[in-house]
């Protein structure tokens, strides 16, 4: 199960970047990407499905769990692991930014003046921040392992006061800090709420308390939206002066809740489509190269935006139905070029994986 959701997060973030953005230039040409989500009826209800964040956090504690379990049955040290966790991250984010760089660095060199990437196209750079905060999560996993396993659901009940606190401390009392200390305690939260979900097996629990998982984390987002008046969005929207997802607020520990609940519904439904190899071959091979997409997909992006500029195609601002219409294109033409990328670059991500000798030992 913990596979088919990490698919699912990298199938939905890439077509989401690619075809619920409505990418154009601004004034002074730099591409802007907002969603049209304030254009449709009750499209913020489609963030509560779609704001994937989340389980991708769940799924790293999983699987960061199952990985320190077997490392420690190995022998292997504290350190070791998250040297090897921590590479698996390095290597193909190491190839990404080297290109990226060496080609800002061309065109700084080149005649003319020159605007750095973050400068106007800070979307493209979107990887950096989850691998950042991931890489750190991946680093704290002796501690927090250890932590779940001698105070187990103790440390959720304790993370979630201290989301409380300082929600209120941003919110209430205007303290900046506290909304991004706040932000770090909630994907600490969603990484230790993975590690719930494989120790206590609760995709396979009986189906009233998998419910209450699912009714729990619902509630939490209907109180902290309607009662308290945080945003419907689970992801900026425009016309909003609030995000909760920059800086990460209190609602997305509840939509992790919530998210994990439908994800151990579902879970005995998966496992039984997951015994056909139809199904099952195509969830591993995604797998294999779930960074290489993760990191390249906004290059492939990229060179479809120029493809289209270049033969004459203009940029819509707005989701009109000349947008909606084109949505095929973004769909498929991005999905050809990162085809391309990931048969040049998996190679980096595969042999990453490989483990080292001394690990081995």
């Amino acid at each position: 199960m913990v596979d088919a959701a990490r698919a699912l997060c990298i199938v939905v973030v890439t077509l989401w970047h690619w075809t619920l953005s409505v990418t154009h230039r601004t004034a002074d040409g730099s591409l802007s990407m907002p969603n049209p989500i304030h254009t449709v009826p009750g499209g913020w209800l489609a963030t509560w499905l779609l704001q994937i964040m989340p389980v991708f956090f769940l799924v790293g504690g999983y699987a960061n769990l199952v990985g320190w379990q077997r490392a420690r049955a190995r022998g292997t040290t504290a350190g070791q692991f998250v040297l090897d966790r921590l590479r698996r991250l390095f290597w193909p984010t190491a190839a990404w930014a080297l290109l990226w760089l060496a080609g800002e660095l061309i065109a700084a060199a080149l005649p003319g003046p020159h605007r750095w990437m973050w400068e106007w196209f800070p979307g493209y750079l979107t990887p950096l921040w989850f691998l950042g905060v991931y890489g750190l999560l991946i680093a704290a996993v002796p501690i927090t392992t250890s932590l779940h396993a001698r105070y187990g659901a103790r440390v959720l009940a304790a993370l979630v006061l201290l989301i409380a606190f300082g929600s209120v401390a941003h919110r209430g009392a205007g303290l900046d800090w506290a909304g991004w200390a706040t932000a770090a305690l909630v994907w600490v939260f969603c990484h230790q709420l993975g590690y719930a979900w494989r120790t206590w097996q609760l995709g396979h629990r009986p189906l009233p308390q998998r419910l209450a998982i699912a009714a729990a984390g619902l509630a939490a987002l209907a109180g902290l939206t309607v009662g308290a008046g945080y945003p419907l969005s689970m992801v900026s929207t425009a016309g909003e002066a609030e995000s909760n997802i920059f800086p990460t607020n209190a609602t997305i520990a509840a939509l992790a809740v919530f998210q994990l609940g439908l994800l151990v519904l579902i879970t005995p439904a998966v496992e039984r489509l997951l015994r056909r190899p139809a199904v099952w071959k195509p969830v591993v091979a995604l797998n294999v190269v779930a960074l290489t997409i993760f990191l390249w997909h906004m290059t492939a992006y990229l060179g479809v935006l120029w493809a289209y500029e270049g033969l004459g195609g203009t940029l819509l601002a707005q989701p009109t139905a000349g947008w909606w219409a084109q949505r095929w294109l973004w769909l498929l033409a991005p999905s050809a070029v990162l085809a391309a990328l990931a048969l040049l670059f998996a190679r980096v991500e595969l042999a990453a994986r490989r483990p080292r000798k001394a690990a081995s030992r």
